[in-house]
């Protein structure tokens, strides 16, 4: 009978006693995981997935880690940029094909990253539960801390007044015998010292981008036979043109007219009637291009990049403005792609916005001629017999002599003068 009871207990407390243990257990696995974690994560049939560096371009296959976007323990969107990744051309973002929380970053910053070397882990479904919402009332903590420990500091001029109180008792004192201080043996006994002033310098590592415009330049230095050939140009009509048009311009297409959309369609004209400028070499052959790719150069912070207006002979003047303003900002805000920069057949160069009045423009091969304006200044030019004051811009045609003669490169600037002195040469074509 007691055998019986015992046994009939144990069935009843065994469960209870699992229980408990279960829950005791579960409690303590939470306990030790908010412990070693950051923040708190919902995990629900979670996976870790490993991310690789992505594909940037055929000609690209390394790059270096600049930074990160997402660290470990941070919730992480899908396409939501983790890590930017500097190549010799533009920066690559990197995005997460899913979300989740990023878990660990297998690469540092300044490291050369190559195409699918593993990147990063995320593990995929996990979300945060509110670590941001509670990591920023304790960051606030200290900084409400500091006016307490800030007090006594603040007491301390309030302790040297009486000090400063007596000091002009001193002054007055000292008046009598500050014009011996003056006095000219004193003055002769004092050696004369020159501050320098403090002499620095500072080393900086080039970046990618750099690095790559440096050898470009260099190559081309050193493979054309290059040479450059001047004219000027009276911007009257040009300028006339603008100040007519430019606010029917801006209210009709939402684009600000400027000199740049002319300078490229009279480019195209050039280059259609002079077709050596608008070619290349490639081992032992002429490549002559039937259409007209032109690569227009813009500063960045990181250096110079060349986006390209491609077609520009279907373009119109307002047409090659909107892209223009398109690829600039892209430029500007980082966001250009190798797409945008790739190609090319011809290059514009405008120093003129930096109030460059003269200069020779370095090829960008394997093209075969780049232009260069220049700042428009007035002068006093001759005009029909006489001398007037007429805006003047000089332009400059540095090209390759292997492929271009003199008569061809001096006859595409004559053919670029003509149509910006005379703007409605383009509506005849001639």
């Amino acid at each position: 009978m007691q055998s019986r009871i015992a046994f009939q207990l144990g069935q009843t407390v065994t469960p209870v006693l699992r229980r408990t243990a279960l829950a005791s257990s579960t409690t303590k696995l939470a306990f030790q995981h908010a412990h070693t974690a950051p923040y708190a994560f919902t995990v629900t049939d979670a996976k870790y997935r490993t991310i690789k560096v992505p594909h940037m371009a055929d000609s690209i296959t390394e790059g270096t880690l600049k930074s990160w976007a997402k660290m470990v323990g941070e919730q992480v969107e899908q396409d939501e940029e983790v890590a930017s990744i500097e190549t010799d051309k533009v920066d690559i973002p990197v995005n997460s094909p899913v979300g989740g929380v990023i878990r660990e970053l297998l690469a540092k910053e300044e490291d050369t990253v190559v195409v699918g070397q593993d990147l990063f882990k995320i593990e995929e479904g996990a979300v945060v539960e509110g670590g941001a919402a509670q990591s920023a009332p304790k960051a606030e903590e200290p900084s409400s801390s500091e006016p307490i420990a800030a007090a006594p500091k603040k007491s301390e001029p309030a302790a040297a007044t009486p000090k400063e109180a007596a000091k002009p008792a001193a002054p007055k004192e000292a008046a009598a015998p500050a014009p011996a201080k003056e006095s000219k043996p004193a003055a002769s006994t004092s050696p004369v010292s020159f501050s320098t002033g403090e002499r620095s310098e500072r080393r900086v590592k080039m970046n990618r981008m750099r690095l790559r415009i440096s050898e470009r330049l260099k190559q081309s230095q050193n493979t054309a036979a290059s040479l450059t050939t001047f004219n000027e140009i009276d911007m009257s009509n040009l300028i006339d043109l603008r100040k007519t048009y430019k606010d029917d311009v801006l209210k009709t297409h939402g684009v600000k007219l400027g000199y740049m959309g002319a300078f490229v369609k009279a480019s195209t004209h050039a280059l259609q009637a002079v077709p050596e400028v608008n070619a290349s070499i490639d081992g032992d052959h002429l490549v002559y291009y039937d259409y007209c790719d032109v690569s227009v150069a813009v500063a960045t912070p990181k250096g110079l990049v060349t986006p390209v207006l491609r077609n520009t002979e279907r373009m119109s003047i307002v047409d090659v403005e909107q892209e223009i303003a398109n690829l600039g900002k892209k430029a500007r805000d980082n966001k250009i792609t190798v797409e945008d920069m790739a190609g090319g057949t011809f290059t514009i160069s405008n120093g003129g916005v930096f109030g460059s009045l003269y200069g020779t423009p370095i090829i960008n091969m394997p093209q075969a001629a780049i232009l260069g304006m220049h700042a428009i200044k007035e002068r006093p030019v001759v005009v029909n017999g006489k001398i007037e004051i007429r805006p003047m811009m000089y332009v400059a045609l540095s090209y390759d002599h292997r492929i271009i003669d003199g008569r061809e490169a001096v006859t595409f600037l004559v053919k670029l003068k003509e149509v910006i002195e005379d703007p409605r040469r383009l509506l005849l074509s001639v």
